[in-house]
């Protein structure tokens, strides 16, 4: 076995409506132990639904600009160098609260459950605008994880 290496033009780039990742690793060369993704969010990004999961836990550091990750009824702006933990069982979502500027962050799920999600997510066809909410809870519950309502 050998280590792997991932460099800034490579690993598998995902486009949606209105954010990008890109999967460094996918858990196939970590006995699906980790999953890793670079995420860019778009100005103004809304985020996905608030939930929770029940088989992954998540991390997000905030590279650059600044996201807004809400748990329940609290919502707190991370700036870049700041690291989220969405532990199981944990509301949240994230979003950039910024008009004008992308924020980046890097990605988290152990095990790596939720990197086949994001491929799943690019399938969802958006509509004016963008991807309905339960179209993506739909595919949320096949990684055991469901909406939150606080």
């Amino acid at each position: 076995m050998t280590i792997n290496l991932v460099d800034q033009h490579d690993g598998e780039l995902l486009e949606m409506h209105s954010s990008r990742f890109r999967i460094l690793e996918d858990g196939s060369r970590t006995n699906h132990r980790l999953g890793i993704a670079e995420i860019w969010l778009a100005p103004g990004f809304t985020g996905p639904p608030q939930h929770l999961h029940h088989e992954h836990e998540e991390t997000f550091f905030v590279l650059s600009g600044t996201a807004a990750f809400t748990s329940g009824h609290d919502t707190h702006l991370v700036p870049a160098g700041q690291l989220v933990t969405a532990p199981i069982g944990t509301p949240h979502t994230f979003a950039n609260p910024d008009k004008d500027q992308e924020a980046t962050m890097l990605f988290t799920s152990t095990p790596d459950l939720y990197i086949q999600y994001f491929r799943d997510l690019q399938r969802l066809k958006p509509g004016p605008d963008g991807l309905n909410p339960a179209d993506i809870a739909e595919v949320m519950k096949k990684y055991a994880t469901e909406t939150w309502q606080p």
